[in-house]
């Protein structure tokens, strides 16, 4: 049984003492990665687990995998089984930019089969300008039976991108801002563009000033506008390294256009290798 995608924090304040309900906290920023953990031990949602992206959220790094190359299945199930997700238990994931980083947690888990994950929808920032609890306490350690079972027509790997550019079969949508798709202050990678026919939708694009989702209504006449008549199984999303590209991914899913796919390696495993084409500007 799938969860709804996004919950209130009216939703997650009712159910905090609730045992078959698993938060986690996933907020971080590239630029400081100990950012995040040290805000969570300060204060966070009763109850809260914390996933940091680099240490639990990605694997070992080979040089030509990404910035965030995907775990191996086995290892990300037992940090899970460690926090109490098991079938059935309803997961809940939140950040405090927007869900940028927690749509990750959120695309895995639905990647590995466990399907009743929801976003708290405005985040800690909402959590907090509504003065609901918050403590700074470590949760104890829960048992769970979290299995995973990869979709295999979840994601597209970096040989699939290169034999499908500029083809009918895929619509490459790089979710980050404007100025980095173009080629314009990349400050995180060590080559500047995007992959060549890949369209821009900056990711921040899919939330309202209150920092919520917009309602689905307007966001499937967005994707509709940007993407004409292409089927969601022919959209591929990436970004710099295949986190914000979920996001993208999600918002689809909330417009009621679910079966996109994800490059995980995204950007920054693509320029790894000189031979790959490049290119810059909008297009």
């Amino acid at each position: 049984m799938k969860a709804e995608l996004l919950v209130s924090t009216e939703s997650l304040a009712a159910h905090l003492s609730d045992p078959d309900w698993i938060v986690f906290d996933v907020r971080h920023d590239l630029a400081y990665p100990d950012k995040g953990r040290a805000a969570w031990q300060a204060a966070h949602v009763p109850g809260a687990y914390f996933m940091h992206l680099d240490a639990d959220l990605s694997g070992a790094k080979t040089g030509a995998n990404g910035r965030h190359p995907l775990p191996p299945a086995g290892d990300f199930a037992a940090r899970m089984n460690r926090c109490g997700v098991a079938p059935g238990r309803q997961v809940v994931v939140y950040d405090d930019g927007g869900g940028s980083f927690a749509v990750r947690l959120w695309w895995m888990l639905r990647w590995l089969g466990h399907d009743r994950v929801s976003l708290l929808d405005g985040g800690f920032a909402a959590w907090k300008r509504e003065n609901r609890p918050l403590d700074a306490q470590v949760p104890a350690a829960r048992e769970g039976a979290f299995v995973p079972r990869p979709m295999e027509d979840a994601t597209v790997d970096t040989a699939t991108v290169a034999a499908k550019l500029r083809t009918p079969d895929m619509v490459l949508v790089d979710a980050r801002a404007a100025t980095r798709f173009m080629g314009e202050n990349e400050t995180l990678d060590p080559v500047a563009g995007h992959i060549p026919g890949a369209i821009n939708r900056f990711w921040q694009h899919n939330l309202g000033y209150d920092g919520r989702f917009l309602p689905p209504e307007e966001l499937r006449a967005e994707f509709l506008e940007e993407l004409g008549d292409v089927a969601p199984s022919r959209v591929v999303h990436s970004c710099g390294s295949g986190v914000t590209a979920c996001h993208n991914l999600f918002a689809m899913e909330l417009a009621g256009l679910a079966g996109s796919r994800l490059y995980p390696g995204s950007w920054s495993e693509w320029c790894s290798d000189p031979a790959r084409p490049v290119a810059r500007g909008a297009k």
